[in-house]
């Protein structure tokens, strides 16, 4: 289990820098700060996916979880959300490493 954590992690960070890196080549193209939303990117990628998430939280689960919840983050960098859950995730299956 340890070891999905750990390839996980690692392939958000990988994913983290890669959308990164795609934020600032738009950024000298466009001359100014072109922040890439994790809504915006999540949408381009799998729209479907987006709307069925958003179904399922606001029916089964609680309308006020999606709203201001979960579009507040979707309005956040998609490199630091990707990035931010890859480290914990890293850090996460490095302490269980140690315990063992």
């Amino acid at each position: 289990m340890r070891f999905v954590v750990r390839i996980v992690g690692l392939l958000l960070v990988a994913a983290a820098v890669i959308v990164a890196g795609i934020e600032m080549a738009r950024s000298f193209g466009a001359g100014k700060w072109a922040v890439i939303p994790l809504g915006k990117l999540w949408y381009d990628l799998s729209p479907g996916s987006l709307n069925l998430t958003q179904a399922l939280i606001q029916r089964y689960l609680a309308p006020q979880i999606w709203e201001p919840g979960v579009v507040t983050v979707l309005t956040w960098p998609a490199w630091g959300v990707l990035g931010g859950l890859g480290l914990v995730l890293l850090i996460l299956a490095g302490l269980t490493a140690r315990r063992s």
